[in-house]
């Protein structure tokens, strides 16, 4: 179809489970992939190489970026189906209005909480995927040797929290005083992927909602929604 400009968008569950951190384009495909995300990663790094393969064969202008964990508006509540940030949130909801009740307020966490997370919020997502097509082109990319690989952009905050430290974050901000516990019977995932956004600062973009921030615009959709 011809088409000359196209934003691709992969996950940092692309880059080995022993990725140095914080983990920066060039690592990918250095060392073994995480398991638990294999099927999904190798999906997104055959998009990230069509991407690659095309700009060097037809001379399209196509851009693979990376985000981190998303989160904001319209995210997914589901307890069986969630990521971890609006599944805490609505975890220690529940755990509130129990404790406002009859019933002692109790929450529990799965793993230890001792994983390292990067949140970005989502609407920032958007505006830096926005201003990728309109500032950044394949050409600003590439280094001086001319090499087309690792060319995608990491997308996020190149801050991390705790899982602990985030369940502390909503407990504030949510005013539950009930008991957190963390099941560590249960599995951690992948302890730290902290992106390395040097390249994405570099092209003049940097992100400006912090977690607590976040966390607190969250919860307020969450009531309201």
């Amino acid at each position: 179809n011809d088409v000359k400009k196209l934003l691709f968008l992969g996950s940092t569950c692309i880059y080995p489970r022993e990725a140095p951190q914080p983990m920066p384009e060039d690592c990918l495909l250095t060392s073994p992939l995480e398991y638990t995300n294999e099927p999904y990663a190798i999906a997104k790094i055959a998009g990230i190489k069509m991407c690659e393969s095309y700009n060097l064969q037809y001379g399209t202008n196509y851009i693979a970026v990376m985000p981190t964990n998303l989160y904001g508006p319209n995210d997914n509540f589901n307890l069986e189906t969630s990521h971890v940030l609006p599944a805490m949130i609505r975890k220690v909801h529940l755990g509130k209005c129990l404790s406002d009740g009859i019933y002692p307020g109790k929450v529990e966490l799965w793993g230890t909480g001792k994983p390292l997370r990067e949140f970005l919020w989502s609407e920032e997502m958007a505006d830096a995927s926005v201003y990728v097509m309109e500032k950044v082109d394949f050409a600003d990319l590439r280094p001086a040797t001319g090499d087309i690989r690792n060319t995608h952009i990491n997308i996020g905050t190149g801050k991390e929290l705790s899982i602990c430290e985030v369940a502390s974050l909503i407990r504030e901000k949510v005013g539950f005083t009930g008991e957190i516990v963390f099941d560590s019977s249960k599995p951690d995932g992948t302890m730290r992927k902290l992106t390395d956004v040097t390249k994405l600062h570099a092209l003049g973009w940097h992100h400006t909602i912090e977690i607590d921030e976040g966390v607190e615009r969250l919860y307020s959709w969450y009531l309201e929604n």
